[in-house]
């Protein structure tokens, strides 16, 4: 059981590390292209990111339901309703902060944390109803009917324009409270492609509790491959026959195929360290894998912070890029040392967390 927690908190690491990086390049104008996220549909490596994060936490949920096991179901429910409202407030208040420059109706309402907060909350609620093989019959309904439900929107369904997640999001909240990143109002972590989220965790979840059901290493990293290697393929036919590979509006295929993807790198981790027993390098990871959503959060209120603090005309973020890091590096790669030593910034507290004995278990 501890190996394998290893192996989990190396990989949950490992996704809050290149959270932390992708968001904070030192210029957006100058970021290499596997660390951008498709403009719309395929996927990148940074694409890959979030829903790994996501089925962590499926596998991670597999592990706290064991031990709930004998127990009434309204105890797990309730901790996970208590939880996930918490990562969803925290998040809500991250996209307000600093408060004072941003009149509340003007806020953003989803954003990655309040979307793990949601998807948590609807995955716990339908695992403590469903049981044993149900859980995958489940997982293919959401999957399916998600897939129908974008359909009904007609022409332009699959577009940025007019896909349904984007029409929700107007009619229930504004423009006003919308992600506008794209050029328009629409929200990458919207209300209804929180749908297809839930898909990922208990993509997790299943994984999870699969694995406990072996006793060997070899069988757990059997079964992945197995699973993994089938989601990718599903995921791509389901991508070429029309529902292509696409993060903005959590397609059903890209919830298989970065589910089967999460299932052979999960396993590769596994084999290295758990079989293989080399974990010199898993330190630095493992760091940020015991408190990933305090690191994230603390990620977002420095970047937030140093945008405040200006140095003659430029704010501290963009001076400290342009005086060092893009007059020693160059552009494209001064833009990345940027980001990598920010990173180095939260892991150091993150290690300070760790020596001092402190999860935070939001």
């Amino acid at each position: 059981m501890n190996q394998r927690l290893l192996s989990l908190d190396v990989f949950r690491g490992m996704t809050i590390f290149f959270m932390i990086v992708v968001n904070t390049p030192g210029s957006w104008n100058y970021v290499y292209a596997p660390l951008l996220h498709a403009k719309w549909n395929g996927c990148t490596p940074t694409d890959l990111v979030f829903p790994f994060f996501m089925f962590i936490v499926g596998v991670s949920m597999s592990i706290s339901y064991d031990k709930f096991k004998g127990e009434p179901k309204q105890a797990w429910i309730k901790k996970a309703i208590i939880r996930g409202a918490t990562i969803f407030v925290i998040g809500l208040l991250l996209n307000w902060f600093p408060f004072y420059d941003t009149n509340i109706a003007d806020l953003r309402i989803f954003g990655v944390l309040q979307r793990i907060g949601l998807a948590f909350m609807g995955a716990a609620i339908l695992i403590a109803f469903i049981y044993g093989k149900n859980i995958w019959y489940l997982l293919a309904t959401i999957l399916l009917a998600y897939w129908a439900i974008l359909l009904t929107a007609g022409d332009g369904a699959l577009t940025l324009e007019g896909n349904l997640v984007r029409i929700t999001d107007l009619a229930l909240f504004g423009e006003n409270h919308i992600y506008k990143g794209y050029g328009l109002p629409f929200d990458p972590e919207g209300l209804l492609s929180t749908i297809p989220a839930i898909g990922t965790i208990l993509l997790g979840y299943l994984a999870g509790r699969h694995m406990m059901d072996f006793t060997t290493n070899q069988e757990k990293i059997q079964w992945l491959l197995m699973f993994g290697v089938g989601g990718i393929i599903i995921g791509l036919i389901w991508s070429a026959l029309g529902f292509p590979i696409n993060k903005p509006i959590w397609s059903s295929s890209y919830v298989l195929y970065t589910g089967g993807l999460a299932m052979v790198l999960l396993a590769c981790m596994i084999w290295v360290i758990d079989v293989h027993k080399i974990q010199h390098w898993t330190y630095v990871f493992k760091a940020f894998g015991q408190n990933p959503l305090v690191c994230y959060a603390l990620s977002g209120v420095i970047v937030k912070t140093i945008l405040l603090i200006h140095i003659g005309e430029k704010n501290l973020y963009a001076w400290s890029y342009d005086t060092f890091y893009q007059a020693v590096f160059g552009n494209y790669l001064g833009s990345l040392m940027f980001a990598l030593s920010f990173v180095l910034l939260i892991w150091a507290f993150a290690w300070w967390m760790d020596r001092k004995g402190m999860i935070v278990k939001v």
